[in-house]
């Protein structure tokens, strides 16, 4: 019978536990203003017991004294894994702003419940959207399932920051404004040729009416696009979680 030391036990409970923390805190849906902050430590201290009987093995013997070190380490690997999946949900923001004032909403804002900041209705409607298809496709088990396949290559204590990681990191940023720019590009296409046209007409008649038809008719086109480019939301975003949860194991790989 093999007897395992309790420092031992409470060392790899401690060291899940702080990976899953930095997930629960920035990952989209666990990283909610919405969310309390009790049920959040008990999503942590649940997956914790259900990740700990695969997981221990994988855990190497530490001391108390290395303790500090590698939870920060483990809390800075999970927020990064948490950060990497959420920059689907930053590119959305970013298309329901520029959606947003490009359309003549930007001055209506309300108090968005992810982030309990205000943002405008088209970002809160492109936000809302986006996290009732992660939700349908069960993308919080992707990112979970990625976190706990981590531990195989990616054991505590053993995070190394190289440049090739810092290099994929500022490449995964900049994605943010590709996917922005994806995801409003039919309506933000469609505005801005109404914004020629109606450029156009305005030179050709000048007694046109056109500083208080324009917004009304861009607002129109507007809805009609987004209305017409919804029913192909799902794959594409489907195509952009898949892609974001890639990039987190890619990080992760790249820190080992």
């Amino acid at each position: 019978m093999v007897v395992i030391p309790f420092i031992q036990i409470l060392g790899a409970i401690v060291t899940i536990g702080a990976r899953l923390t930095g997930v629960v805190l920035f990952a989209p849906f666990f990283g909610s203003m919405a969310i309390p902050a009790r049920v959040k430590a008990f999503l942590v201290v649940a997956m914790t017991a259900l990740l700990y009987p695969m997981t221990s093995p994988k855990i190497p013997a530490m001391n108390i004294a290395q303790w500090p070190i590698t939870m920060l380490g483990e809390l800075i690997i999970g927020a990064g894994v948490g950060i990497a999946s959420n920059l689907v949900f930053d590119g959305v923001q970013m298309a329901g702003q520029l959606l947003g004032i490009q359309m003549g909403y930007s001055l209506v804002n309300l108090m968005d419940p992810q982030t309990q900041v205000e943002s405008t209705v088209m970002a809160q409607f492109h936000q809302t959207i986006a996290m009732l298809i992660f939700l349908q496709l069960n993308v919080q088990l992707w990112i979970l399932r990625a976190l706990t396949h981590s531990f195989d290559y990616l054991p505590p204590a053993s995070m190394h920051l190289r440049g090739a990681f810092v290099t994929a990191l500022l490449h995964a940023g900049a994605s943010v404004f590709s996917t922005g720019i994806q995801i409003a590009a039919p309506v933000l296409s469609a505005t801005l040729i109404a914004d020629l046209a109606l450029g156009i007409l305005g030179k050709a008649s000048p007694q046109l009416p056109l500083m208080l038809l324009g917004p009304a008719i861009k607002s129109i086109l507007g809805i009609l696009i987004l209305i017409s480019a919804i029913k192909y939301w799902p794959d594409q975003f489907e195509r952009f979680f898949l892609q974001s949860t890639t990039l987190a194991d890619h990080l992760l790989h790249l820190a080992s």
